[in-house]
């Protein structure tokens, strides 16, 4: 199976500390969407995620930052699935330039690499 991957801006909203940063968590939250779109792709079905078994933070992600989540089944089993996943940041804002100047980052900026099982139950597999 191909990769899935989405994009998303990170807003004022998803700023958790100071400075304007976002927790990390919210990584994981992208990797979770990921992951539901793959095993519908594969599976016809969300299944469920299980467990993480590795979680890297990379560099810090900001408010305004625009985010690549991709991921991509590495093994399936019966009914697991392992997932490998990658967040880079392509966009960031430029706010020593003015309140909205932002630049596309040329070499995208690995933030959050983790890797991960779900399950997909043999009844719900549909492919």
């Amino acid at each position: 199976m191909d990769k899935v991957m989405i994009r998303v801006r990170m807003s004022a909203h998803d700023a958790h500390y100071g400075g304007n940063l976002v927790d990390g968590a919210k990584m994981l939250g992208l990797f979770g969407d990921v992951a539901t779109e793959l095993l519908i792709r594969n599976d016809g079905d969300e299944g469920l995620f299980v467990a993480y078994d590795a979680v890297e933070f990379l560099a810090p992600v900001y408010s305004g930052d625009f985010i690549e989540a991709e991921g991509y089944i590495e093994k399936s089993g019966n009914t697991s699935r392992k997932m490998k996943f990658e967040a880079r940041k392509v966009i960031q804002p430029r706010p020593d330039i003015s309140d909205s100047a932002a630049e596309v980052i040329e070499e995208p900026v690995i933030v959050c690499r983790a890797s991960g099982t779900c399950v997909v139950p043999k009844d719900k597999q549909r492919y």
